[in-house]
């Protein structure tokens, strides 16, 4: 099992994600968001995907990010749907887990 949390900034509503695949195929996420927005994507998707077509994906052609396009307020930077889709791969041998981050500098 795959975990994750993410932090969105400003908003303060984190996210936290658990991701289990037997097969690095299929893959099951628990998602508990302090958002309302995710909770309502995640609900309306449910919980088992298929990895590939989540994670090799182009950037906003996913089911996630479909979801969020049509769904969401406007806010194109909040990193939760990444962090979702960065948990995903590393559970499924996609990508490794290494942590990402956004940095200000003043």
């Amino acid at each position: 099992m795959t975990k994750v949390s993410i932090d969105p900034g400003v908003c303060g509503l984190m996210t936290r994600v658990e991701a289990q695949s037997d097969d690095q195929m299929t893959v099951t996420v628990q998602v508990n968001s302090a958002c309302e927005s995710i909770r309502n994507m995640m609900a309306a998707l449910g919980d088992t995907f298929d990895a590939f077509e989540i994670c090799l994906s182009k950037p906003g052609v996913n089911a996630l990010y479909q979801y969020a396009a049509e769904h969401f307020p406007v806010h194109a930077g909040c990193p939760a749907i990444a962090g979702i889709i960065k948990c995903m791969e590393a559970e499924c041998r996609l990508a490794l887990p290494k942590d990402a981050g956004i940095h200000f500098e003043q």
